[in-house]
C-alpha cells in the first residue's frame, strides 16, 4: 500500500534530513534518502514508516 503522497512531501531522513523516495522491494517497501552519501533505506511495516536510523538498511 503506497503511502500518501502529502505524507512523503514531509518526511524526511532522520540522519541527514533530506528527502525520502518510496520504493517496493521483493520483501517490503521502503523509504529511501535522496541524499548524496546517505542512501540510508527505512522499511515500511504494516503502512507505517520506521524512521529509525538503527533500524534503516546501509546501502549496498
Amino acid at each position: 500500500m503506497p503511502l500518501e503522497a502529502g505524507l512523503l512531501e514531509i518526511l524526511a531522513c532522520p540522519a541527514c534530513h533530506a528527502p525520502l523516495r518510496e520504493e517496493q522491494t521483493t520483501e517490503t517497501p521502503e523509504l529511501v534518502c535522496t541524499g548524496e552519501g546517505c542512501g540510508l533505506a527505512y522499511p515500511v511495516r504494516d503502512g507505517i514508516p520506521v524512521l529509525l536510523v538503527d533500524e534503516a538498511r546501509r546501502p549496498a
